[in-house]
């Protein structure tokens, strides 16, 4: 007999007022038994009215706070501890879940016994597939985290919760150890999306080149071998450098 699962969503957000209640509802008003979802939303101590509105749904969400954190992945993991699903996904504030996505979710952690799941997202284009095999020498290869991302709560307090000294990147420092780790994860079929990723996030504020050296200090940190590393890089950031001398041409 297939299971049902419960799902717990951790949402952080700070100053989110235009986007938040977009998020909230993505998860409230999923198409999987109510009882079943646990919404748990970390807030940065928001000055605008995102805790107004929080506060509306407060009947329906399983804890929330509003305290100065140390950032983003220091909130993640104050809603993983407080989580108490048996698998968890990660949700950004301007980020929302199509209908179908807990269901999903449940049909592939009851059919392949897996302790991570990556689904399709829509990001200007259709994000798609999960390729381990290539972490040596390819930065992306998966989706996204916030969206994307579910992790059996079990596997995830196993592995740890993520590290606070990779301040913009520490979901990929994760996803590393897991891949390296004898954890089990898939993705689904391209056409199953999950949800909606925004396009003017953190990430896509950083530098290429900011990203990049913390890509760099989290595989050194994984022990990914030095002589690889430096040469991957240095082919990375050659190419990088072309394209850009390239396109003022």
């Amino acid at each position: 007999m297939k299971k049902k699962f419960k799902i717990s969503i951790v949402t952080v957000c700070l100053n989110s007022e235009k986007t938040i209640e977009r998020c909230i509802k993505s998860v409230l008003n999923q198409k999987y038994k109510k009882t079943n979802i646990e919404l748990i939303i970390i807030d940065g101590k928001s000055v605008d009215r995102t805790i107004e509105i929080v506060k509306k749904y407060k009947s329906k969400i399983f804890y929330y706070e509003s305290k100065i954190d140390k950032g983003i992945y220091d909130a993640i993991n104050k809603g993983i501890k407080m989580s108490t699903g048996d698998i968890i996904g990660i949700l950004n504030s301007d980020d929302f879940y199509y209908p179908y996505t807990f269901s999903i979710v449940n049909k592939y952690f009851n059919k392949y016994k897996i302790d991570y799941l990556f689904g399709s997202v829509d990001h200007l284009k259709i994000y798609h597939g999960f390729y381990p095999k290539k972490i040596w020498y390819k930065l992306n290869v998966m989706p996204s985290h916030s969206v994307s991302f579910f992790i059996k709560r079990k596997t995830q307090l196993k592995l740890g919760l993520y590290d606070l000294k990779f301040k913009y990147s520490s979901d990929r420092d994760l996803f590393y150890r897991l891949i390296k780790s004898n954890f089990k994860g898939m993705a689904t079929k391209r056409n199953e999306l999950f949800g909606k990723f925004a396009v003017d996030g953190l990430s896509s504020r950083l530098s290429y080149f900011t990203k990049l050296k913390e890509e760099f200090n989290i595989r050194l940190n994984n022990k990914q071998n030095v002589f690889l590393l430096f040469g991957l890089f240095f082919l990375i950031i050659t190419h990088k450098l072309i394209m850009m001398l390239l396109s003022k041409k």
